[in-house]
């Protein structure tokens, strides 16, 4: 289980803003296998990281009374080094800063941003903390994807603020869809969702968590109080379902394929 090498511009590190915390600690325990550690309440927050067999794989944060219109949700962070200009960047070319670049004592810097196509996206500047130390195998995010109803806006974001090198994977009305990197070395995908997408949903990133049978752990997670939104389904890419956790932020289940 080698770190994952994680590239400026790539996927670095997912967390969960939740209503509760010990009720989310509960269900991913029980599901995929998280251990837990408090931070500092004075220099951290009260942060949770989450770690699976001993590696960091996530973190977990209280939702603040003020936000509480705010549906909980899971969070991508993509890896940066030099935050700063990222949110310039961010701004130049059609986002919005949602939290501007704050330090986080003895980790690193992180923001949070709207991108073009109206979606949250973290960022992440690595300091002693550099991001997940375990990723595409059971239990950890495998996955990283932008539902994007602004696709060719979303596309040239991302290539413009965070440096993607991309390639199409399809550019059909069906099926549009461009890669952070290509085939196996891929590390994040944007999919074209104006054709699918509710008007009252707005776009969103998704994480995807490796599992072994993924008709098995949504039986489990159903037990655990999750709602499944889309039933397992066989796709190119493995079979996947999405769920959503006790207290509503969704989260996406794939099938994992060793290599």
């Amino acid at each position: 289980m080698p770190t994952p090498e994680i590239t400026p511009g790539a996927p670095c590190w997912i967390d969960l803003m939740t209503s509760d915390t010990e009720k989310a600690k509960s269900f991913y325990n029980t599901l995929f296998g998280w251990t837990f550690e408090t931070g500092d309440e004075e220099k951290y927050g009260g942060y949770i990281t989450a770690s699976k067999d001993g590696k960091l794989v996530a973190g977990i944060m209280q939702k603040q009374e003020n936000m509480a219109q705010m549906p909980d949700v899971w969070s991508t962070y993509l890896r940066t080094d030099d935050i700063k200009a990222t949110a310039e960047a961010a701004v130049a070319n059609g986002g919005q800063v949602y939290m501007e670049p704050m330090e986080v004592p003895d980790q690193g810097t992180m923001a949070m941003f709207a991108d073009s196509s109206g979606a949250a996206i973290g960022a992440w500047q690595f300091g002693e903390m550099k991001g997940y130390e375990v990723a595409a195998e059971t239990g950890a995010p495998a996955w990283h994807e932008l539902f994007a109803k602004q696709y060719d806006s979303a596309v040239a974001f991302y290539q413009n603020v965070f440096g993607w090198e991309t390639t199409v994977m399809g550019d059909t009305p069906e099926f549009r869809y461009t890669t952070l990197g290509a085939g196996d070395d891929a590390k994040a995908g944007i999919m074209d969702a104006s054709g699918f997408l509710p008007a009252e949903v707005p776009s969103y990133w998704g994480v995807y968590f490796a599992v072994d049978k993924v008709d098995s752990t949504i039986e489990q997670a159903v037990s655990l109080g999750a709602t499944v939104i889309q039933p397992a389904e066989d796709t190119p890419y493995g079979r996947m379902s999405t769920l959503t956790d006790p207290t509503g932020a969704i989260f996406k289940l794939i099938e994992n394929r060793p290599s």
